[in-house]
């Protein structure tokens, strides 16, 4: 299993959800991949969703240009 830390790059508004830089997330996944592209990014959705309250797909921000990723574990 390993452990990412996906943090916002970018301020962005859009659909009526508002993304600040800074804003970050942890994630476990069972692949070593980058879970922002793995399985329609849903870990990462459902971190953002939990954590946040907002739906960073739907803000379309749910890509490696709006979002670092680093592996953490």
């Amino acid at each position: 299993m390993a452990m990412f830390q996906i943090t916002t790059k970018t301020r962005k508004q859009v659909n009526g959800i508002r993304i600040e830089p800074g804003m970050s997330v942890q994630v476990v996944t069972q692949s070593m991949s980058n879970p922002v592209s793995t399985n329609g990014g849903t870990p990462v959705i459902d971190a953002f969703m939990r954590i946040y309250g907002i739906d960073i797909k739907k803000a379309g921000c749910l890509n490696n240009v709006d979002l670092n990723v680093e592996r953490i574990g």
